[in-house]
């Protein structure tokens, strides 16, 4: 199996012909994407969180600036 699209991939049932290219593009629109975690660092995070009664996701980007902090200072 390899993941390169192919011409017979796509059902021949499914009609394009009326398609709109762009129709729901929204230029100002912020994407907010999934970040899959680790079981031990989530677990670790989850922990941290608690005890400081934040988010799990304002903790890892806490930690995230300070590492980014971090490496820019040593730049």
């Amino acid at each position: 199996m390899t993941n390169s699209l192919q011409a017979d991939d796509m059902p021949e049932e499914i009609d394009f012909s009326r398609g709109q290219r762009g129709k729901f593009h929204r230029q100002d629109v912020r994407m907010n994407l999934p970040v899959c975690l680790d079981d031990e660092v989530l677990s670790y995070l989850s922990q941290v969180a608690a005890k400081k009664r934040l988010g799990v996701s304002q903790v890892a980007n806490d930690l995230l600036r300070k590492e980014i902090a971090i490496i820019e200072s040593v730049k």
